[in-house]
């Protein structure tokens, strides 16, 4: 057993690498902090967060605090005695909880820092046609996602990639950085560099339903890695005659379109779905209408009329 004391805190799947890499490690790991269960379905059941399920599997304490700020809740973390804590997507700490261990507290950012710094890095990356993104663990400090860089590691972004499947690559390489920087710290041996802000940073603000909307009057290219950037999830979305259709795969359209229309002038169904844009044509592949499951534009076209 090492000398490290950790808590470990994150919620969601991308979390549980980073967590079932240090319990194979052997890492000591005192408490695991997560969200509160959350009520989903009809029956609104309480479910619990893919860290919780994963701590309880290896018999972890998990405290699953509703306020950070409270002194219940400090007084019960300073009781572990924790030298080191690690933050996995979880949410924003207050200081007297991430100043608290005297190793300090570092993050996994699924980016390059200081470029798309925020909530949603790997979505904007791609919606900005980024061909390279990658993790970065940093320490805490006061401003969200500033602090000293401690390893980075790169990733190439592919023309074919969507948010679903870079998210499972970062997330399967941001687990192995997490074991490296836990690593050079237990051994005493570690660099922390100074955030530079000398050039133009991108930012990855949260992502709202409003955000998601298609705007055609843009290049194809930029609505195709639009879609991309928001596919699978939350949905890059459009309307046509009143309805909502969300878009989750399609291209820049090669063929030169015959306009066959519909009721709305952009929309044109030649052999398949294409929609005009400021430069020419994107090809849809796969949507979802409102009111209906995901699906093939072919599938949807040989039972449906739009």
């Amino acid at each position: 057993m090492n000398s490290l004391r950790i808590i470990f805190m994150g919620t969601p799947e991308f979390a549980v690498p980073s967590l079932e890499i240090l319990i194979e490690n052997k890492f000591n790991i005192v408490a695991v902090i997560t969200a509160p269960d959350k009520p989903q379905g009809r029956g609104q059941r309480l479910v619990p967060s893919p860290v919780k399920v994963t701590a309880l599997q290896h018999n972890l304490p998990v405290l699953q605090p509703t306020n950070l700020k409270s002194t219940t809740f400090q007084e019960e973390l300073k009781s572990y005695n924790a030298n080191l804590q690690i933050v996995v997507a979880f949410r924003m700490l207050p200081e007297a909880v991430w100043a608290m261990p005297p190793l300090g507290t570092f993050n996994l950012h699924a980016s390059l820092l200081p470029q798309y710094r925020g909530a949603a890095p790997i979505n904007w990356a791609i919606i900005n046609g980024e061909k390279e993104t990658g993790v970065t663990t940093f320490f805490l400090k006061h401003e969200i996602d500033t602090g000293s860089i401690i390893f980075q590691e790169k990733e190439p972004i592919h023309a074919s990639d969507d948010v679903g499947v870079l998210y499972q690559r970062l997330m399967t390489k941001g687990a192995a950085l997490v074991l490296k920087t836990v690593q050079a710290i237990e051994a005493g041996n570690y660099p922390a560099i100074p955030q530079s802000n000398h050039h133009e940073i991108k930012h990855a603000p949260k992502i709202f339903k409003e955000t998601c909307e298609i705007n055609w009057n843009q290049p194809a290219k930029k609505i195709v890695d639009f879609v991309r950037g928001l596919s699978p999830y939350p949905g890059a979305w459009t309307l046509l005659n009143g309805k909502m259709y969300k878009i989750f795969k399609c291209e820049v359209s090669t063929v030169h379109s015959q306009q066959l229309k519909v009721n709305d002038e952009r929309w044109t169904i030649d052999h398949g779905l294409k929609i005009r844009t400021a430069d020419g044509w994107v090809l849809i592949h796969e949507f979802q209408p409102e009111g209906k499951k995901r699906m093939l534009v072919e599938e949807f076209l040989r039972g449906n009329k739009l």
